[in-house]
């Protein structure tokens, strides 16, 4: 028979780091579902659009836990996650305003997923006022990241005339050496650098098929 937590065993808990927030009756074997995620497993989350739905599977039980990772510990991946929650009212009331603040802590800390997210929200005009130069700007500090999805934003804003042709060799260069096995992505990958290639000098463009950190 499973035996309920006793306000003890909520300590214990959180020292080993499991949320401290449990619901009431709650289990053992049912606390141990919302372990607090590493970093590294939350960008992870991140990259796959899965850490909204993660939040919500835990049953929303890691708010005040994530809270804490953002606001006080400062967590690059956990001021998005918090951003992102905010923005979106996932497990808290919306305050988009707040969560776009977040997601620029994080990106001004050069979490990539934040700067690609920040970028594809101005491009379209997402919760902010569409501002494509501003978004230009936050997709190529994301793309020189590796961020596949920012490299791809970022050329087909340059292929709808934004930006600077002097950026053009860079962004042709990253997206030139991506890798994805997605074949519908990598034909429009291919796509795009053709229609780039045109709007570049050809010594640009053999520059710009050299291997990476080359």
């Amino acid at each position: 028979m499973k035996r309920i937590l006793t306000t003890a065993l909520f300590f214990c808990a959180s020292v080993t780091g499991f949320s401290a927030h449990a619901l009431e009756g709650e289990t053992i074997e049912e606390l141990r579902a919302v372990q607090l995620y590493s970093q590294d497993a939350l960008i992870e989350m991140i990259n796959a659009n899965t850490h909204l739905d993660k939040v919500v599977a835990d049953r929303c039980q890691l708010v005040q836990d994530i809270e804490a990772r953002a606001n006080v510990l400062k967590v690059p991946a956990y001021q998005f996650l918090w951003g992102d929650m905010l923005a979106w009212g996932v497990c808290v009331d919306a305050e988009p305003a707040r969560g776009i603040g977040y997601m620029e802590d994080a990106a001004n800390q050069g979490l990539p997923a934040a700067l690609e997210q920040l970028g594809r929200y101005y491009a379209k005009g997402t919760l902010v006022q569409q501002d494509k130069s501003r978004a230009v700007v936050y997709l190529r500090e994301a793309a020189a990241l590796k961020n596949l999805k920012a490299q791809i934003h970022l050329v087909e804003l340059f292929l709808e005339g934004y930006g600077s042709p002097y950026d053009y060799e860079d962004a042709y260069h990253w997206l030139y050496n991506s890798v994805t096995n997605d074949k519908k992505q990598h034909q429009k990958i291919a796509s795009y650098l053709a229609r780039l290639e045109k709007l570049m000098h050809p010594k640009a463009v053999r520059e710009a098929k050299r291997p990476l950190d080359s």
